[in-house]
Order: structure tokens, then C-alpha cells, then sequence
């Protein structure tokens, strides 16, 4: 059988397992709908959107597409209010804020909702084929209303533990994600650093420990990374950083120039911007943000905080505040566009698999 063709391209119903990872916030239904009409699977960030605009772009999404799609939703847990920490933070921010003429430093509060009822029910509404989830998975109830409408259910995991956890769950399928990856680590089962685990030493031992087809997620950018993810065991392949760069993403001019002279040792993570762990490319704000991990309000209430300095950065033309999410390999990046991308990502990993065969 050929690497194109097992379990996970069945279950999803797409001819070639390799996934777009959803990013919330640089997605588009054009983007998701150019990588699932070229074979892959094209997924939606949802966490930001209201409810409308999840219809609009669900309705968009199958109007350019006829392949299937995946829309991913946040499930943090509520924020804790604490006044003093946001009261440190605002302080933080303060000078940022009067050096890019922002004026105040807004309140904190959060900047969006967990996945709930009202996600649930434009879910439903919108019924479409893959939903996927981030931190986690909503309670039982709602993960068997999403199966019930017949949808596919995936989520990440950073552990094996969380990995058993998610198929126990409902999972029909699990994402593992490893340390490499860019954007917010999706650990959800305490202690966090647990979860900081290499994509290489994750992915045999999650694929191991559970029955559900395993998407290997974290430093995958060509057809070499898709091989070697096989060879581990992987049933397919999840790459997020690889199609921030094609013009159909909505990621700024800044951060796509940004992505383009990334080298491998520029990455880190920070909870500075969301407060919660994310991987993205160093700068200005970043390491003046450094040792004052005790300052950041819970996740997603410094998002509410950060969001305006981000805008105001990128609208300036300047890297320095912006939160430039980006996993380890992001200088393989190659800004293709979003079909010829995945094209050219089958290519080399039937390059890389005729190679292996030939050793």
C-alpha cells in the first residue's frame, strides 16, 4: 500500500495524509480550501471567531472546495480574575503602549470564550466534516454531539499520557505534537513541562500506546520530515509553520519577512503574549518580557493586553511587539502557494521513500 492511501486518509477522506495545521488567526478559507481541494486535509483556526463569521467561513470553505475541512477550537480552561497580576502586567505594558501612541493599556479581561454551547450549536449548524481541538477536549457531552452529527474528532497531545487520555476520550484520531512545533503547545494534563518531548521520541512511543490512527505534528517543513514521520509509525503528517508563507495565509507582510530569514536557532517559547507556552521567533518584546512570567494574567486575558501592541508593530512595519509564531523549522519554509505546496510536499516524500528503498 501506498504511503498516500491507510486508515487516517480513510478516516478523513482526503488522498494524501498530510494536514494544514488550523493557527488560528493566519488561516483562511481560502487557504484551507486550496490544501484539501490539492488532496490534503485544510483546516480552520476558529478560536477567534464569532459564530457568524465561523458560518460564513465554513459556507466559504465548501464553496471552493469539495474536499473535506477541519475547523479547531480552543478548550482552556476559564481564566482566574486576579487584579494584581493584571494590574503588573498593564504596568508592564504601559511604555509599549506610549511609545507606539496606543494610550491606555486596555483592562483585563479575556480576549474570547472556551469551546461552549453557542460553539457548539454553529458546529452542528455548520456540520462540518473534521473538528478538531486544542488544550484538550471539551466534556463528553459535546464531544458525542459532534460524533453524533458524524463529524471526525482529532485533538493534540504532547504526552503519551495525554495521548491516552484523548483517544480514551473519543479521539478518532490524535495528534501528536512535538516540542519543535511552533504556536501554543497543546499540553493539557499537568506538570507542563512533561510535555516538552521531541517530535522523534513522541511520535513511536504515542503510536504505541494507542489504537487511533497518530498525526505526527512539530519540525516538519519537506518530504524528508513526512518520510521520517512515517517511518515512526505516524499515519499522516501535520505542518503549520510550512504554510504561514503562502499567500493564501493570513499572516502580515512583517511576519512573513520575518519567516523568510528565520534560521534554526531563533525560535522560543514564551507565555508572554497569551499567557500560555507558545513557540515563535525572538524578538524585542519577547526578551524584555523575560523573568516576568509571574506578571502575566492567566490565558487568554493577556491576549486582551498584548492584542493592541501586536497590531499597532505590525501596522508600523516592525517585528518588535508582534508574536511571530514559528516552530524550529521555519527557515525551510519555501512561500509557495497553498496547492502547489502540498504538490511539491508529495513529490519529495515519494523522493525520500524511493530513496530509503534504495539504501
Amino acid at each position: 500500500m501506498s504511503w498516500k492511501s491507510n486508515k487516517l486518509t480513510e478516516l478523513l477522506g482526503i488522498r494524501v495524509p498530510i494536514i494544514q495545521a488550523p493557527m488560528a488567526g493566519s488561516t483562511t478559507p481560502e487557504l484551507a480550501a486550496q490544501v484539501s481541494g490539492a488532496g490534503g486535509l485544510g483546516s480552520l483556526g476558529c478560536a477567534f471567531l464569532s459564530v457568524e463569521q465561523f458560518g460564513k467561513d465554513c459556507a466559504a470553505i465548501r464553496d471552493a472546495s469539495n474536499g473535506a475541512y477541519n475547523v479547531n477550537f480552543f478548550v482552556h480552561k476559564e481564566p482566574e480574575n486576579d487584579p494584581a497580576r493584571g494590574d503588573a502586567m498593564r504596568n508592564l505594558l504601559a511604555p509599549y503602549y506610549q511609545e507606539l501612541g496606543l494610550g491606555e493599556v486596555p483592562d483585563a479581561m479575556p480576549s474570547h470564550t472556551a469551546f461552549g454551547s453557542e460553539q457548539l450549536d454553529a458546529v452542528l449548524a455548520a456540520a462540518p466534516p473534521i473538528v478538531s481541538f486544542h488544550f484538550g477536549l471539551p466534556e463528553p457531552a459535546m464531544v458525542q454531539a459532534v460524533k453524533d452529527m458524524g463529524a471526525v474528532v482529532l485533538s493534540s497531545a504532547t504526552t503519551v499520557d495525554e495521548a491516552r487520555k484523548l483517544e480514551d476520550g473519543g479521539c478518532d484520531a490524535v495528534i501528536a505534537q512535538g516540542f519543535e512545533a511552533g504556536g501554543h503547545r497543546g499540553t493539557f494534563a499537568p506538570p507542563y513541562e512533561a510535555g516538552n518531548v521531541g517530535t522523534l521520541a513522541l511520535v513511536p512511543q504515542v503510536v504505541d500506546a494507542v489504537r487511533v490512527p497518530v498525526i505526527a505534528a512539530g519540525g516538519i517543513a519537506d518530504g524528508r520530515g513526512i518520510a521520517a514521520a512515517l517511518a515512526l509509525g505516524a499515519e499522516g503528517v501535520q505542518l503549520g509553520t510550512a504554510f504561514l508563507t503562502c499567500p493564501e495565509s493570513a499572516a502580515h507582510a512583517v511576519y512573513r519577512k520575518a519567516l523568510t530569514k528565520a534560521r534554526d536557532d531563533e525560535t522560543r517559547l514564551t507565555s508572554a503574549f497569551s499567557g500560555r507556552p507558545a513557540r515563535g521567533l525572538e524578538n524585542r518584546y519577547i526578551r524584555d518580557m523575560e523573568g516576568q512570567q509571574e506578571n502575566f494574567p492567566d490565558f487568554p486575558i493577556n491576549n486582551t493586553l498584548t492584542g493592541p501592541l501586536r497590531k499597532a508593530s505590525a501596522e508600523k512595519g516592525k517585528e518588535d511587539f508582534m508574536s511571530l509564531w514559528a516552530g524550529q523549522a521555519a527557515a525551510m519554509s519555501k512561500s509557495l502557494p497553498a496547492a502547489e505546496l502540498v504538490e511539491t510536499l508529495i513529490a519529495e516524500t515519494d523522493e525520500a521513500i524511493a530513496r530509503l528503498g534504495s539504501v
